[in-house]
């Protein structure tokens, strides 16, 4: 009876150290496909180059990532991945959410099963306050838009034509910018929600030249629609009609800058985040950046991923590799390091990150276009809440 106990004892043990050393597994659910796939790509490679440079073992348990393709802007998809996820993988956490719909489709997900969602990139306001258990490490729209309608008042811009696009961060940004800039004395005198997926600005860009404002504040998502923007901006003359072009720093990703070609140059953007920045901590990120993916540039994208993995790692650690959800949030709630961005931290009462804002100007440096940080803010908390 002894050897038995002894022997049931030692299976006990066994079941137990092994239960403790199961890899930790992160549901991964990126747009790799369709309009955003270059994107999502970006984020990708940053997670994984986090993980390169830091180990893939955290408080003895190995990471390993499962990696979904969400297509975009399809909720219907990421919310079937995230339950398959959850269900078949079993996974201890969720990250990635390069969209908006996509993040609000899963946090009721996270919410049921307390699993920790790590959104780094998503930058809809609300999207935090769908789930206890949702933590961002990108930005919101009304965090990066105030800055940049306070600049434009301070800069003799008193009225604007607004155009955004009409999806959860378009409609963030749009109410931001008209919320400080009137409030400042200036004068909104037109505005339009443009179709997210529209290939043709050129109706819009009429109405806002016909309005004569004084400049055309823009939000549009990363990528194609920036670029076709920004040429029908200068094709339509608002410029040589004296027009200025205001917007958030989505519209000069680095990963689309160099599309634009000259008509970038001179624009000025409020973002968290530039390949530009200058940091030791940048320096060397975008040197890590370059050499592991050759012929990439890092963006806002990739800043958000990589510093998503960080925040799970050091909570991680925190737990000693335990990733239940309440004892992970705990662990993530105030959270401070430098970025490569600057120094950032995780708002303990809203689960969102804070961090500084720069006001930035398109010039080419070193024979590329590069987001050139003049002026900045400090520790903006997402003003949106």
């Amino acid at each position: 009876m002894l050897l038995k106990k002894i022997a049931c004892a030692a299976v006990l043990a066994a079941a137990a150290s092994g239960a403790q050393a199961e890899d930790l597994k992160i549901g991964v659910i990126l747009p790799l496909s369709g309009p955003f796939a270059a994107h999502g790509q970006q984020l990708e490679n940053s997670i994984r180059l986090y993980m390169k440079q830091h180990g893939d073992t955290v408080a003895g348990r190995r990471i390993r990532l499962i990696i979904k393709d969400d297509t975009g802007i399809a909720p219907a998809v990421s919310k079937r991945q995230a339950q398959e996820l959850l269900v078949r993988d079993k996974v201890d956490l969720l990250a990635g959410f390069g969209m908006t719909p996509s993040a609000f489709s899963v946090a009721p997900l996270a919410q049921e099963s307390r699993t920790p969602m790590v959104v780094m990139n998503a930058a809809t306001s609300s999207i935090t306050t769908k789930s206890d258990y949702i933590v961002r490490t990108s930005f919101t729209l009304p965090q990066v838009t105030t800055p940049i309608a306070a600049w434009s008042l301070k800069n003799g811009i008193r009225t604007v034509y607004t155009i955004v696009a009409d999806y959860g961060p378009g409609h963030d940004a749009e109410a931001e910018f008209v919320k400080t800039f009137t409030a400042g004395g200036g004068k909104i005198v037109g505005q339009v929600r443009a179709p997210v997926n529209t290939p043709d600005f050129a109706p819009f860009l009429q109405k806002a030249k016909d309005a004569k404002p004084d400049a055309v504040f823009v939000m549009l998502p990363a990528g194609e629609l920036g670029v076709a923007f920004v040429k029908g901006y200068k094709e339509r003359g608002l410029d040589a009609a004296g027009i200025r072009l205001v917007t958030t720093g989505d519209l000069t990703d680095e990963g689309v800058i160099d599309a634009m070609g000259d008509a970038a140059l001179g624009m000025i953007t409020s973002f968290h985040y530039s390949q530009a920045h200058e940091s030791p901590e940048n320096k060397s990120y975008v040197g890590d950046y370059v050499r592991a993916y050759p012929g990439q540039r890092p963006n806002f994208w990739t800043v958000g991923g990589y510093d998503g993995m960080r925040v799970i790692y050091e909570a991680l650690r925190k737990t000693g590799g335990d990733a239940d959800g309440d004892r992970f949030m705990a662990a993530v709630k105030g959270m401070r390091w430098t970025s490569p961005r600057g120094p950032v931290s995780i708002d303990p009462d809203t689960r969102d990150i804070v961090q500084d804002v720069y006001i930035r100007k398109v010039e080419r440096v070193g024979g590329f276009l590069q987001n050139v940080e003049f002026d900045r803010q400090e520790d903006v908390k997402d003003p949106g809440k």
